[in-house]
């Protein structure tokens, strides 16, 4: 099931990318309520677990960039060193708290140097879990009076599973219990493990399951199972992955490198096969423009990001993610 078949067809989709985190922080309820007024079609939530098994929303399961933890003296004894697929980090895991611990802290901006005007709402919000975002997302599109839809991305499956925590069999529990699992509200599921997207589409989940494709490096999921011979993310966006890609996925996600780079024909390829294509992330920070579209004032001024947009768009791209939903919007619906 495509999108277009869940909701009425737009070209490129706008979807706020944890909200609207240009302007308040990732994943708090301020931004997702901004994203929604902003006029996205969706938000996407990154979706981790707790150690009691409550789904949570951050961008990472080591929260000590996006919360205030480490000001938390009772917390200061977990902070410890994992592999998290194949990576050491130190710091703090949502897998070693229960649910009513990490409700006692708050929000804070992961990229304070470059967005200072998010990061002045340090500390005003709590965590949220994956059900106050499908329940504020079905409440904005009624208060909005449009379909807005959830793009949930599932967070380092493999991992968590190591550990005793299946999120397929928790994120089915959440999207039932909120009445996001039937089709009858517009749900596209993502991951970079296409592993978890399988096991979401065995359980009945109706969603359009779309494949993230980083510009290098390899699946955990399949590394976990292959090893040294897992197939790197590239290779599933040739015109050979795709054709494996059908008829196990809706469509696939790329990072916007792979659209700019020269000659790129991963859109044309994809939508021959009958898959669509979206990208991340559409930003105006000079930080995170191509060289060519990078302007004066330093990482966090505004580039000539309408230029780099355009030739996004010029691909034919069905979806796109956008950090600051109103520029977002203005351009791709201009």
């Amino acid at each position: 099931m495509s999108y277009a078949e869940i909701v009425p067809s737009k070209s490129p989709l706008v979807i706020g990318h944890r909200g609207a985190p240009g302007y308040r922080p990732e994943h708090s309820r301020s931004s997702y309520e901004l994203a929604l007024a902003m006029g996205v079609d969706a938000v996407e939530p990154d979706v981790i677990a707790t150690k009691d098994g409550v789904l949570i929303v951050r961008h990472e399961n080591e929260i000590s960039g996006t919360t205030d933890i480490a000001a938390h003296p009772e917390f200061a004894d977990r902070r410890t060193t994992k592999r998290v697929d194949g990576h050491a980090l130190t710091g703090w895991f949502t897998e070693d708290f229960t649910w009513d611990e990490l409700a006692t802290l708050r929000s804070r901006e992961r990229l304070p140097e470059l967005r200072a005007s998010s990061a002045s709402a340090d500390g005003a919000e709590p965590i949220l879990r994956l059900v106050d975002v499908l329940d504020l997302v079905r409440d904005g599109a009624r208060e909005h009076g449009r379909d807005i839809g959830v793009v949930l991305e599932v967070k380092h499956a493999t991992h968590f599973a190591g550990i005793g925590l299946d999120l397929a069999a928790l994120i089915e529990r959440d999207l039932r219990a909120a009445g996001w699992a039937d089709g009858g509200l517009p749900l596209i599921i993502e991951s970079f493990e296409q592993t978890v997207l399988g096991q979401l589409k065995t359980r009945g989940i109706i969603a359009s399951y779309v494949y993230l494709v980083e510009a290098s490096g390899r699946p955990y999921d399949l590394v976990s199972a292959l090893g040294t011979h897992a197939p790197d993310y590239p290779s599933a966006v040739t015109p050979r992955g795709l054709d494996d890609l059908v008829g196990a996925v809706d469509g696939v996600s790329v990072d916007k490198r792979m659209l700019l780079a020269a000659g790129s024909s991963i859109v044309a390829d994809a939508h021959a096969r009958g898959l669509e294509v979206f990208t991340w992330t559409c930003r105006p920070e000079n930080a995170f423009l191509a060289k060519r579209f990078r302007g004066r004032g330093g990482p966090a001024a505004f580039g000539d990001y309408e230029a780099e947009w355009g030739v996004i768009a010029g691909t034919g791209v069905d979806g796109v993610f956008v950090d600051h939903p109103d520029l977002g919007v203005a351009f791709f619906r201009g």
